[in-house]
Order: structure tokens, then sequence, then C-alpha cells
């Protein structure tokens, strides 16, 4: 007779119930080991609604209190970017699983004092870069594991998006900009290519104009030169300033690897599905904005399609909870690669902002 596999039963509790903790919370409550589910959010009413929608057991406007439940142990964060820190802080001191959704924090004081109480707490912690988890980069990193590239000598990557969705984002909250918020999914998956290869010097420029003129304080594009460790150069570039009825319902990026023995080219545009509607295709990030013209595959999170979501964040959640039931080996960022991700972002601000070039690491 066989051994019975480990199992750990889940109690799990969602902090923040917006679009991306409601997401959470349905792949988390039909995941096999999760016995319970809270849902806590500033608004009780939104926490209600999606506690009832998927059926979790409590719903609290009380963030602490929900943390702390004696059926939990396990936390997800889903704030907005400059409400992390706390709930972070709360749920490690007790000694739970936390994931938290990109970025870490928006300052590096914050993301180190969650690195300390990280290594003083008896719980762990991972970060929400759902892109390690969409098929074209899990290749991508698979052919560099397999050295079929050879060294890589350089990168390039850029991610394009409409200024419909950055005034969304700054509207949140004016830390949150395209670079560190959003090209620090590239910055990501350039450390997860190339782990033992870090970025030591950073130059960048910025150009302003239509996001300003709005009267947000981020530029419409962003170049990046990076510098690794051996000297591979890495090219990023990234644009929120497309027209609002720009057809992508989230990024459209691609990326270019280049070897001494080979090369990988990754389109990302999402081009394989375009959908035209006079009725209206409503955006996944902008409540009331719609499109005519979409490209159906570009929402970063996944999509929901025959009664159930897919998509990357669907897979990275699941490959989550797999691992705290069962010890199961999971992608997902750790702490120490989410604050270097943010170290590298806030460089190449810094850089724009100085004219100069940045030396990393700064501290």
């Amino acid at each position: 007779m066989h051994e019975k596999l480990p199992r750990t039963e889940l109690g799990v509790a969602i902090i923040g119930a917006g679009r991306i903790g409601a997401l959470r919370a349905q792949l988390a409550v039909n995941h096999p080991a999760v016995r319970f589910l809270a849902l806590a959010d500033v608004d009780a009413a939104r926490a209600q609604a999606v506690a009832d929608k998927c059926g979790a057991q409590l719903a609290t406007a009380d963030t602490q209190a929900a943390i702390a439940h004696p059926s939990v142990n396990t936390v997800i964060v889903s704030t907005g970017e400059h409400e992390h820190v706390e709930p972070v802080l709360q749920a490690l001191e007790l000694g739970k699983a936390v994931l938290v959704e990109k970025p870490l924090a928006l300052s590096l004081d914050d993301a180190d004092r969650i690195l300390g109480a990280l290594a003083c707490s008896k719980g762990s912690l991972r970060v929400g870069y759902s892109r390690r988890f969409k098929r074209c980069y899990l290749l991508a990193k698979e052919q560099i594991a397999q050295g079929r590239l050879g060294n890589i000598v350089g990168l390039s990557a850029r991610i394009y998006n409409s200024r419909a969705q950055v005034f969304q984002m700054l509207d949140r909250n004016p830390g949150a900009t395209p670079v560190v918020d959003s090209l620090t999914y590239y910055i990501d998956m350039l450390g997860w290519f190339l782990d033992a290869n870090p970025v030591v010097e950073v130059w960048a420029r910025g150009k302003a104009g239509i996001i300003r003129a709005a009267g947000y304080d981020c530029d419409d594009v962003t170049y990046a030169v990076l510098t690794l460790a051996d000297g591979a150069l890495v090219n990023l570039a990234v644009s929120f300033a497309l027209p609002a009825k720009y057809p992508s319902l989230g990024y459209s990026g691609r990326m270019e690897i280049l070897g001494s023995e080979g090369v990988h080219l990754i389109d990302d545009d999402h081009l394989d599905q375009l959908l035209y509607t006079d009725r209206g295709i409503p955006h996944i990030y902008v409540p009331g904005h719609t499109v005519n013209m979409a490209f159906l595959s570009s929402s970063a999170p996944g999509d929901w399609a025959a009664g159930d979501f897919w998509g990357p964040l669907a897979s990275e959640t699941r490959s989550w909870l797999d691992h705290l039931a069962t010890g199961r080996a999971c992608a997902l960022t750790t702490a120490r690669e989410a604050r270097d991700n943010l170290e590298i972002t806030l460089a190449i601000e810094a850089a724009v902002a100085s004219g100069k070039t940045g030396r990393l690491p700064a501290r």
C-alpha cells in the first residue's frame, strides 16, 4: 500500500477585494486544499459582495481581524501598491504564508522592513509577478536553463499600453508609474532568467508630454540601458501614452534574447486574436471604459471562459497554493528578488530625473 501523500489544509485571507483580490478569491475557493476563506476590504460592502459571490465564510472591513483569524494560515495581499506594507508585516509577525502583489513596496526602506520581518518570521513570502507563468516566458526560461542560447550577451524588451490605463493607475496611486508598476515585470524576468548576473549600472531617459499635460507627474516614454556584471547589455522601453482606444486590454510586449549560440524572439503583442464589435468590449482594468476593437489575449492576468478563469494569474495562484499544501516547488518571485526589482526600477527613475548614470547596488 502506498503511503498517503502529506497535505496541509489552508485557510486563506484575501486583503483587498478589488479586481485582482476578487480573482484570487475565486481561484482560492476552488482549490482542493482551501477549507476557509476570508475577505477583508476597507469597503465592507465590497468585501461582502465578493464573499457572497465566491462563498467565503467571512467578510470584514477589519484587515487585522482577518489576518489574525485562527482559521487563517495563508494571506494574499491584493491592496493598492501603497498599502502593501502593513498587512504583510502583520501576517509575517503571526508566522503566516504571504503572497503580495507586485511591487513589494514603493520604497527601499519599506522593502527592507519587510525583508527584516521575514528573516524573523516563521512564515513565508512570495510576490505576484504572474508573467513568470505565461507560456512564452516559461519557455524562454527553459531554453536559457538548458543552455541552448549559450552565454546571454544582450536582451531587449519593450511594453506598450494606453493612456486610459495609466490614468487609472496614477489616480489609484501616483507612485505606480509605468516603470515601477509595469516595466518591473521585465526586470523580474531578467533576474529570473539570469539570476547569477546582476545589474550593476543603469542609464535612462524619459520624455514627458501627453500624460503630464493631463495633470500627472509621469513621462510618456522611458528608455533604459542596463549593464550586467559580466558586461551584457539590456535595453528596456515603456510607453503608456498610446491613444485611449488602443485595442490592447492589457500590455503589448516584445522581447529579444541574444546569446552566443542562439537567439530567442518573443512576440507578446497579442495580435493572434483580434475582435471588432459595435457593442463595445469592456476594458479589464479601467471601469466604464470600452473599446470596439481588442486584442483578446492581451489581458495580463488571463480571461474568463467556460465558467472558469484561465491564464498567468490563475496558474500563479494555483501553483502557490499547491506549494503550500504539498511542498511542491513553485517559481513565484521571492522577497529578495522583488526587493532587487524595486531597486532597479527606482534607479531607472532616478537616472531619468538626474540625467546621470547610476550604479547598483545603491546601498
